[in-house]
């Protein structure tokens, strides 16, 4: 049954798009390394999290496409990719990453800036004088 697993996963304007497969364990974020895609130790450890949980760590290859939003919304994107691709191949996954979290679709995004304010909700410095 195994060959290529896809699954998506999206955090504020970021979307991943996934591909799983038997492998030795590299995860290829946009054609380079994880590692040196996301420098940051913090933000590595989201992507590889859910792998450790399922304690499948180095036994699947990731290819992962992502764009839009910043380096955190990004890696939380993967995440979730790589959390619903893991429930895909084996159902026993869901209740450890369930527990963590990680298998909810973070749906905050940011407020649209409203017409005769400089931002979403602040107002202008207003004095009554």
């Amino acid at each position: 049954m195994e060959s290529i697993i896809n699954t998506i996963g999206r955090r504020k304007a970021s979307v991943a798009r996934i591909y799983l497969s038997k492998g030795s364990g590299n995860i290829t974020v946009n054609k380079k390394d994880y590692k040196e895609y996301f420098p940051q130790a913090n933000i590595q450890f989201n992507i590889t999290d859910p792998l450790t949980i399922s304690e499948v760590a180095g036994e699947y290859d990731i290819k992962v496409n992502v764009k839009g939003g910043g380096y955190k919304g990004q890696s939380e994107a993967i995440r979730l990719a790589i959390s619903r691709a893991l429930v895909k191949i084996d159902e026993e996954n869901r209740k450890p990453l369930k527990a963590k979290k990680y298998l909810t679709r973070d749906s905050r995004v940011v407020e649209r800036k409203k017409f005769g304010k400089p931002k979403a909700r602040k107002s202008f410095q207003f004095s009554k004088r």
